[in-house]
C-alpha cells in the first residue's frame, strides 16, 4: 500500500476521512497527506505505537508538525535493532507520487521503551489524543496483555476490530462505559478498505475538530 494509491482508492470507495497510522512510525505522513489532499480527503497524521508491555495504541495529532514531532521522539524510544529485509519485509518511504524516496532500518515493530502508563501525558504533550487499538483482539491489545484496564487510565475512547463485542466488553469493563468506541478496517491491503459503513459527526471537517469529537470534547 503507497500514499497515492491509498489516497486514489479511498475517494473511488468514498471516504471523507482517512488516517495513516504505521507502526512506531509517522515518517509517510507527509506523503499521504498530500496525496489525499488532491481528492478532498481529510487525513488524521499518527502511529500505531507499541508500548513497553506491546499493547498497541493509536496515536493521532491535529497536524502534520505534531505528528513528526512525535516521531522524533519514539525513534529515540526504538531499540536499535536493524531491520532485516528477508524476514520481516522492506520499510520504504515514499513522497505523494508514490516513487520510494528512502527506507526505514531500524525494525519498527520492535517494543518502543515507553510505558502504557505514560503514553496518555506523552501523546498530549504533541497536542494529540490515544486510542488503545483492537482491545478485543488476542494479542498486542490492552485487555490481552495487561489483563486489566489501569483504573488510572484517561482515555475516552477505544478501538475494536468486531463491533458485535462491544456490548459485553462494556458489560465486562466498566470504565468502557464512559467511552467512545471506533472500529475501522484496519486495512494492510486494499482489499480490507472498507467502505464508509460508520460515520463520525465533528463539527466540521478538519482534523482538530475530528479529534475533539473522538475525545468526547466537541
Amino acid at each position: 500500500m503507497t500514499p497515492a494509491n491509498i489516497a486514489g482508492m479511498a475517494k473511488v470507495i468514498g471516504l471523507d476521512v482517512i488516517a495513516l497510522t504505521d507502526h512506531n512510525s509517522c515518517k509517510n505522513c507527509p506523503a499521504i497527506l498530500r496525496a489525499a489532499q488532491e481528492y478532498g480527503i481529510t487525513v488524521l497524521c499518527g502511529m500505531e505505537l507499541c508500548t513497553a508491555e506491546e499493547v498497541h495504541v493509536l496515536c493521532y495529532f491535529p497536524t502534520l508538525d505534531n505528528a513528526m514531532d512525535f516521531d522524533s521522539y519514539v525513534y529515540g524510544c526504538i531499540p536499535d535493532l536493524p531491520n532485516t529485509p528477508a524476514l520481516f519485509g522492506n520499510q520504504l518511504l515514499y513522497n505523494e507520487e508514490d516513487q520510494m524516496c528512502g527506507t526505514e532500518e531500524k525494525l519498527l515493530i520492535s517494543a518502543t521503551t515507553i510505558s502504557f502508563d505514560r503514553v496518555y501525558d506523552l501523546v498530549h504533550q504533541y497536542h494529540g489524543i490515544m486510542i488503545p487499538a483492537h482491545i478485543d483482539k488476542t494479542a498486542n491489545g490492552l485487555l490481552s496483555n495487561l489483563g486489566f484496564i489501569p483504573p488510572d487510565s484517561r482515555f475516552s475512547c477505544v478501538e475494536v476490530k468486531d463491533i458485535t463485542k462491544w456490548d459485553s466488553l462494556r458489560q465486562q469493563y466498566s470504565y468502557l462505559q464512559n467511552c467512545l468506541v471506533l472500529t475501522s478496517s484496519d486495512a494492510h491491503d486494499f482489499n480490507s478498505m472498507h467502505e464508509p459503513l460508520y460515520h463520525l459527526h465533528p463539527e466540521e471537517n478538519s482534523p482538530s475538530s475530528i479529534l475533539k469529537w473522538i475525545e468526547g470534547k466537541a
